[in-house]
């Protein structure tokens, strides 16, 4: 059987190739932590209304 040799080819990656996806991964991150603490907090508002 015959073997191939592993050849890897470096590419140079830049700030700004990668920057605007780090962005939109930053924004949705904030925006699904700002909605889970808002659900959260409603969750323990009804509680205390409705148990407490």
């Amino acid at each position: 059987m015959a073997e191939q040799p592993m050849s890897i080819e470096m590419v140079e990656v830049k700030a700004e190739d990668i920057m605007g996806e780090r962005r939109a991964m930053y924004d949705g991150f904030m925006t699904a932590s700002k909605w889970g603490i808002g659900a959260t907090v409603v969750l323990l508002v009804a509680l205390y209304l409705f148990f407490g």
